[in-house]
């Protein structure tokens, strides 16, 4: 039987306490954050001299505040006294409840009429073949063979783009695979890049633009009746709410760069390489006059205007100048991670081609090289910890502040795939309409050779026939979800259907298609799509042999045939009437179906049907809003029979209206499906694994981390807080949660490799690493028009200082076979935590410049992934996270694809025989042994298939040992070896290092014992008379070493606890600070700024 934990039943409760009375009546409720209220408090402090915000004035009658205070009264509220008019006419919509209609377009836009399912811009197309990759080694090793295949296009749509990352690792043998050099080359073949990066927020709007100018206008238009004393007082008013807004700006971390990324860099670094390499930046956050007119002041010129509604700007209008409309945008980002090489091999997931990204599965963290620098596998700013230190000035990539003998790397874990076939045409299509928008939008103008519209005739290969729409929705998507409709029959994903030609070990399953299509999708009677063979999938739509292809219409035409299972006779009578009419096309479609039989042995195995999903809006791609990323994961959950895995970097998401801000109702749907189980007295889990920490933040209770702070609170009060969480609204029925739904999160450990043997190296050279380190930085990140070091790949001299490098490693020479340390052997110890590894105990250490104890180092294992995997048949991948941001389609634009592959997997799902589909079944099963440990250390100088693009096959061990232990996610085997390993390496991990969050740390008083009070550098009053701070216990990330014995018997101590660790799974604190609220409303999270962290 599976292991029994006694939850803690304040793991999930509305335990939170609620504010004293500083708050006013409702402000709490709803989680609502009073932008006005915030600054008024601020300023009335200010003059009043009061002690803290939310207490009465000092003063009395007579004060010099009182007008001041009169007047930041009469604007609070004012402000919040504001109608939905005057909202309506500001901010230019109504803000809608939800996310969760039936409609594919949000009911803010212009509904369209598509009737593709989950209301996407693109049918279903089958015909594909599609591949995934586990963590960057492997994907970046695929599309760095794809760029150098590359003969035609290469475009690639990124969040962030580095021209200085290698692709391949070690830099010092892969030179050439570095992104600029490869991109360069390409582009010297005649092939022609396009590349569109997110333009990040480079400074505070207001004072740079719309001060004095927007209160300026708006004070003109008061009516001209309107007496001098009331004028007076307006523009008194509205310059003393900018004014608040300067302040705030001024105060607020989120008025500034909240990117590290430097998408300037990336664009003149890559188009001073070659004139065939073209950058697009958007979008510009900064309004012109002329979008200032169209989008603000316009909306205000037919208001009513009074003194009243001048002196007191709406809070919608504050959101217009914030860019929180769909004309003016300030935070929302472009955040698909998309590469199409050719238009026919597409790369998309979570993955960018940036810095920090690129890992192996066992995740090192540590990369110090004694015996030799030339092993470094992250230089420069690869080398990075975004919680000590996030990338600064990437622009000069080889200054790396962070101390890699002293801190540890953060380890990055992500999912990606690459596909080719039909389905890319509508990857083309999307990428064309992002090019040609932004064109139009910011580049027409400039008249630059370099730049010019994308032409594009997408070839419709592989789509499903629609049928006309139903009289029960006319907005075409037609929403499964119980909680929108009420009770209902849902219908899951059907059983594999026999097919008498093919044994039982080789059905193929077929993926939920209903009889009465709730998508208005064509009948399987309907006509036989012939799918191309590997070689011509993809092709563009003016291509003459394409034209001509299969049945002798155009693959246009052709394209909209739907293939399914074929019965011999079936081909012969369709084939015969087709030959009557069209002569030679039916050869060409023999030859075709033959050609392509022999290769895969039937059109099922040819070919996975996949769909194209996405967030975008008016701003970020010119279109009416569209989530139907949202919409299938709502419909995937809902239709699951047994199980979903969700591997997210966020989690922010809403079961019902009253949790704003957050609009999303994927938690709706996760609450409907497990209440429908409990109900039902049916066995159904929801595992989900999300980062630790969803943030960068070192210190958590410092005041730069409030962001942090901030999204933790959200998903806290999405997950078990707050009196609406999912698993406060599963217990609020009689059910105890736990029994369908947990979070994990990741963590690992490694060694730095400041031994003996760095020491001895650094003696005998004169040299120390560190200096040596950066020189060695310097010269592997030289921009792409330095020459290379040699066609021999040996360790010749770069045409730079190389002095200070080369002394160092020609003392490494009698180092090199000291027990392992010196040879490169154990310059990592992550291999200890995965299948077969080195059991720590036995790794051997020569104490040198520090001690073993202080040369271990521990820290979280980011999850970037954004994966959905529903009862191991059913997959959907791409940017998007769990949270408003990306699902709600206004927001963040995403890319992401469902995959319902048909191939069939015999396995197993609640202890009972199961038909499972291949790509949904390898990848689950893949990530679950990564996280357990269950994966032998990834080789990065060993490709195996798992790094080759699509045309090879992932490579997956189905009936090994390990395959058979993750093999049914609902088993009580499977569950007591998830869950124990989980609390096991929890409890290691929380002894030996003191990580937060943690259970144990419950009240910001706990989190001062546990980890403040070892890792907090010491307040310079109390402990340093001098006035200069002093060091803390601790460095992050390090051992706490005295809760071990003195000595060696410590460090065996240590060892011994580390060795029980096991992959890198841990249990999530979901009571971490529940006594407290985490992120403290005021000027700094508001109203305004809270819908940036959801």
């Amino acid at each position: 039987m599976a292991e029994e934990y006694k939850e803690d039943p304040m793991a999930y409760g509305d335990y939170h306490e609620r504010p004293g009375p500083d708050y006013g009546e409702g402000e709490y409720d709803g989680g609502e954050r009073g932008f006005i209220g915030d600054t008024y408090r601020k300023f009335r402090g200010r003059y009043t001299g009061q002690a803290s915000p939310g207490q009465p004035p000092n003063g009395g009658p007579g004060q010099p505040s009182g007008l001041v205070s009169g007047l930041f009264s009469t604007l609070h509220g004012a402000v919040h006294g504001i109608g939905s008019e005057v909202r309506q006419r500001v901010s230019g919509m109504d803000r809608p409840s939800s996310h969760t209609h039936s409609g594919p377009y949000c009911e803010s836009s212009t509904h369209n009429s598509s009737q593709n399912r989950f209301g996407s811009f693109a049918a279903q197309r089958t015909g594909n073949d599609i591949k995934w990759f586990v963590d960057g080694c492997g994907y970046m090793w695929a599309v760095s063979r794809a760029l150098e295949q590359a003969r035609e296009s290469i475009w690639i749509l990124d969040w962030w783009l580095s021209p200085e990352l290698y692709l391949r690792r070690p830099p010092t043998k892969n030179e050439q695979y570095r992104i600029d050099r490869m991109l360069q080359a390409a582009a010297q073949r005649g092939v022609k890049v396009n590349i569109i990066v997110y333009k990040e927020v480079t400074q505070a709007l207001t004072r740079k633009f719309l001060t004095p100018t927007v209160p300026r206008y708006l004070h003109s238009l008061l009516p001209r009746r309107t007496n001098n004393f009331t004028s007076a007082l307006s523009a008194l008013g509205l310059a003393a709410t900018f004014a608040s807004l300067e302040y705030v700006e001024s105060e607020n971390q989120l008025m500034n760069p909240i990117a590290p990324v430097c998408s300037s860099h990336t664009k003149h670094a890559l188009e001073n390489l070659h004139p065939n390499i073209a950058v697009f930046r958007h979008p510009d956050h900064l309004p012109d006059a002329q979008m200032l007119q169209s989008s603000l002041v316009s909306s205000l010129q037919n208001m009513s205007l009074s003194a009243k509604t001048a002196a007191s700007l709406p809070l919608d209008a504050l959101k217009a100048v914030y860019g929180m409309n769909e004309d003016v945008i300030l935070y929302w980002a472009h955040h698909e991670k998309l590469c199409i090489v050719d238009g026919k091999t597409a790369f998309m997931g979570g993955l960018d081609l940036c810095y920090g990204r690129w890992d192996l599965n066992q995740h090192p963290i540590a990369d110090c090289h004694p015996s030799n620098i030339d092993d470094t596998v992250f230089p420069g700013q690869e080398y990075n910890n975004a919680r000590v230190l996030d990338f600064q000035d990437v622009s000069h990539w080889q200054n790396n502040k962070l101390d890699r003998t002293e801190n540890s790397r953060m380890g990055w874990s992500d999912i990606s795939v690459s596909l080719r076939g039909p389905v890319v045409e509508d990857l083309r299509a999307h990428f064309v309409e992002r090019w040609n928008f932004i064109y139009n939008e910011k580049y027409d103008v400039r008249k630059d050779v370099r730049y010019s519209r994308l032409t594009f005739n997408q070839n419709e290969a592989g789509v499903y026939q629609q049928r006309p729409p139903s009289s029960a929705g006319a907005q075409g998507y037609q929403s499964s979800s119980a909680y929108q409709q009420g009770p209902q029959q849902h219908q899951p994903y059907a059983q594999p259907r026999p097919d008498p030609r093919l044994s039982q070990a080789s059905q193929p399953y077929q993926p939920y298609q209903p009889t009465a299509s709730p998508y208005g999708q064509g009948s399987q009677a309907s006509s036989q799509y012939f799918p191309p063979p590997p070689s011509s999938r993809g092709v563009d739509a003016d291509d003459t042999e394409a034209g001509s292809r299969g049945f002798g219409l155009s693959y246009r035409d052709e394209g909209r045939r739907h293939h399914h299972q074929l019965l011999e006779g079936e081909i012969d009578e369709m084939a015969g009437a087709v030959r009557g009419r069209f002569n030679d096309g039916v050869q060409r479609m023999e030859d075709s179906y033959e050609h392509h039989r022999h290769l895969h042995g039937g059109f099922q195995e040819a070919g996975i049907p996949c769909q194209i999903v996405r967030s975008c809006s008016k701003w970020s791609h010119g279109v009416p809003t569209e989530h139907s990323i949202q919409n299938a994961y709502i419909d995937l959950i809902q239709r699951s029979q047994y199980f979903i895995y969700i591997e997210n970097q966020f989690f922010i998401t809403a079961t019902s209206d009253t949790q704003k801000p957050v609009r999303n109702k994927i938690g709706a749907a996760i609450v409907n499906r497990i209440l429908r189980a409990a109900r039902a007295g049916e066995r159904y889990k929801v595992i989900v694994v999300i980062p630790a920490v969803p943030g960068f933040a070192g210190d958590l209770k410092d005041d730069a981390s409030l962001g942090t702070r901030a999204i933790m609170e959200f998903q806290y009060n999405s997950i078990n807080r707050g009196g609406h969480s999912i698993m406060e609204k599963i217990a609020n029925e009689g059910f105890d949660p736990t029994e369908y739904i947990r979070f994990y999160n990741l963590r690992n450990y490694d060694r730095i490799n400041t031994s003996g043997v760095m020491r001895e190296a650094e003696q005998h050279s004169g040299v120390k690493f560190e200096d040596a380190q950066h020189q060695y930085n310097d010269a592997v990140e030289l921009p792409a028009e330095y020459p290379l070091r040699g066609d021999d790949g040996q360790n010749r001299s770069f045409s730079v200082n190389w002095q200070i490098y080369s002394e160092y490693q020609q003392s490494t020479h009698s180092v090199q076979q000291r027990r392992g340390l010196g040879n490169g052997r154990w310059d990592s110890v992550s291999e200890c935590y995965m299948l077969r590894g080195m059991d720590l105990q036995s790794v051997p250490w020569e104490n040198g410049n520090v001690s073993e104890m202080d040369a271990f180092v521990s820290e979280e294992l980011y999850v970037h992934s954004k994966v959905l995997i529903a009862d191991d048949r059913v997959v959907i991948c791409g940017s998007a996270n769990l949270n408003d941001r990306s699902q709600n389609g206004n927001h963040d634009s995403e890319i992401a694809i469902v995959i319902e592959d048909p191939t069939p997997v015999d396995s197993f799902m609640n202890e009972r025989p199961w038909r499972a589909t291949k790509f949904a079944a390898t990848l689950r099963r893949q990530l679950f042994r990564k996280h357990l440990g269950l994966l032998r250390a990834q080789d990065m100088g060993r490709p195996d298939a798992n790094f080759e693009p699509i045309g090879v096959p992932n490579m997956y061990d189905f009936g090994s040992e390990e395959d058979r232990l993750v093999v049914d996610p609902l088993s009580d085997s499977f569950l007591t070896l998830w869950n124990s390993r989980a609390h096991q390496n929890t409890h290691a991990f929380g002894k030996v290092f003191h990580p937060v969050p943690h259970d144990d740390v419950r009240t910001w008083k706990d989190y001062d014992n546990f980890y403040e009070y070892f890792f907090l550098e010491a307040d310079k009053e109390t402990d340093d008379k001098e006035g200069k701070k002093m060091p803390a216990k601790y460095r992050w990330g390090h051992v706490v070493a005295e809760n071990f014995s003195p000595g060696q018997q410590g460090v065996r101590e240590v060892k011994e606890l580390l060795s029980t660790i096991k992959g890198t799974l841990v249990e999530m604190p979901l009571l971490f600070l529940i006594k407290e609220d985490i992120a403290k409303e005021g000027v700094s999270l508001n109203a305004l700024t809270e819908e940036v962290y959801t």
